[in-house]
């Protein structure tokens, strides 16, 4: 009944189109008052304020407040110019521009929307000068985006930890060095789907290929002093992740800490070195950065009482024994976790999914004995794939306002970089190696 009750509550609200966080916060204080009473709102408070109120946790706001100043600071098209200067000549240089940028955004803000949001207005357009629609183009940044939640560090990653807790007992630390390789493949992935799709629009032009390449802004090979003056400009960028990354794996500060360290660094370096960050500027730095953890605790807070009824009613144990009973085989108890998160991943954000899904997995990860990390770069790379899937992917929305293009337009143009994605998520699911090998290699418990 109280199974019936929540997840049939939470989807008339999700339906009828309440944000995920009231329709979690309303669902779960509905099973509560039927359970409780009025002694309910005493637990729900509690729950909601104990779920935000870890230490652990503070490395959320610190993380976006970084990638704001980053994006304020005039790092992010330092790194785009850094990275048009080394590639942009290629033919398809443009491509590997987008997705090098939105890999080192990535880096700094963990946040899929805040990548796109950052540097799309600006690759977009060049996208689109060379040889790509603007329908493809959107969709190259959108997909790009979601690299942001897999590549450390990763606000994803740190719910993950923190909902897994002592049952599938996993570092931050080692959470973060797993996720480099898996987001390099869907780097290269999103790349070839990239180049594929260029080729394609190109073959349907009425000019022949060669007058359609002699029209497109590709610049001149750089020498090696522009590329130098490209590097010195970027480096103060270039450095903040392997200062962030570097001081977590050398045990100088936790992940926590380093959140602060990254805010305090990219401070420093658009006030003294780029000069770019004024007074002016700091109010709309916080307000930004504000907004956006306030929408993240909001949902860790109302996903959290979610959980708690999941696991304190046992539904977590009922629908797991359920999945179990379809099957006990590993590949086929993969694949269905596959497509259950990916449907998932739809429809609603990274940090819902860890808190609602996650209690409801881990029995299922026991019976497979399965590495933790590996669990928890599957989960991430599945949820990420939700970012730019339709219909309620949120990078879809992002990349389709800057670009300028509808959303079924984007949404059919998504096609061949889900492809990719989902290529690489079977390699990831099937070789657990591509997650834990750096960790491994790097002694990162």
């Amino acid at each position: 009944m109280n199974t019936l009750l929540l997840f049939g509550i939470f989807a008339v609200l999700v339906l009828l189109g309440l944000p995920i966080a009231i329709s979690l916060a309303a669902s779960s204080a509905a099973v509560l008052f039927m359970n409780w009473g009025a002694s309910s709102f005493t637990l729900l408070t509690d729950i909601m304020y104990a779920s935000v109120a870890r230490f652990t946790l503070l490395a959320i706001p610190f993380f976006i407040l970084a990638g704001v100043i980053m994006e304020h600071a005039g790092i992010s098209k330092r790194l785009i110019h850094f990275a048009s200067v080394c590639v942009g000549h290629y033919k398809s240089g443009i491509i590997f521009v987008t997705v090098s940028t939105a890999i080192f955004f990535a880096a700094i803000s963990g946040s899929g929307p805040a990548t796109v949001a950052a540097i799309g207005s600006m690759l977009i357009p060049a996208l689109v000068r060379n040889g790509m629609s603007k329908e493809s183009a959107s969709a190259l940044l959108a997909s790009s985006g979601a690299i942001g939640i897999v590549i450390p560090p990763s606000v994803a990653m740190i719910v993950f930890a923190v909902v897994a807790g002592d049952q599938l007992s996993v570092s931050i630390g080692r959470l973060f060095i797993a996720g480099i390789i898996p987001g390099l493949l869907l780097g290269i992935g999103f790349v070839l789907a990239a180049i594929y799709v260029k080729k394609k629009n190109q073959a349907k032009q009425a000019a022949p290929l060669n007058e359609i390449a002699a029209a497109l802004e590709i610049p001149e090979k750089p020498n090696a002093k522009e590329i130098f003056q490209a590097f010195r400009d970027a480096i103060w960028g270039l450095l903040m992740p392997v200062i962030i990354l570097g001081g977590i794996y050398g045990g100088v500060f936790t992940p926590t800490e380093a959140a602060v360290v990254a805010v305090v660094y990219g401070f420093l370096v658009g006030t003294l070195i780029y000069r770019e960050l004024k007074l002016p500027n700091i109010y709309r730095i916080l307000y930004e950065a504000s907004i956006q953890t306030a929408s993240i605790m909001f949902i860790v807070s109302a996903a959290s009482l979610f959980a708690y009824i999941i696991t304190t009613e046992q539904i977590a144990d009922q629908i797991a024994n359920g999945l179990l009973s379809i099957s006990s085989n590993p590949i086929v108890l993969l694949l269905l976790i596959n497509v259950l998160l990916l449907i998932v991943g739809a429809f609603i954000d990274a940090v819902s999914a860890f808190y609602i899904f996650l209690p409801i997995l881990i029995p299922v990860v026991l019976f497979l004995d399965m590495d933790p990390t590996v669990f928890g770069v599957l989960m991430t790379v599945n949820l990420a794939i939700g970012l730019f899937t339709p219909p309620v992917g949120v990078n879809l929305y992002v990349a389709s306002g800057i670009g300028k293009v509808k959303l079924h337009s984007i949404s059919q143009a998504i096609l061949p970089f889900l492809f990719a994605a989902l290529v690489v998520l079977l390699l990831i699911t099937y070789i657990p190696a591509l997650s834990t090998f750096l960790p491994d290699l790097l002694g990162v418990n």
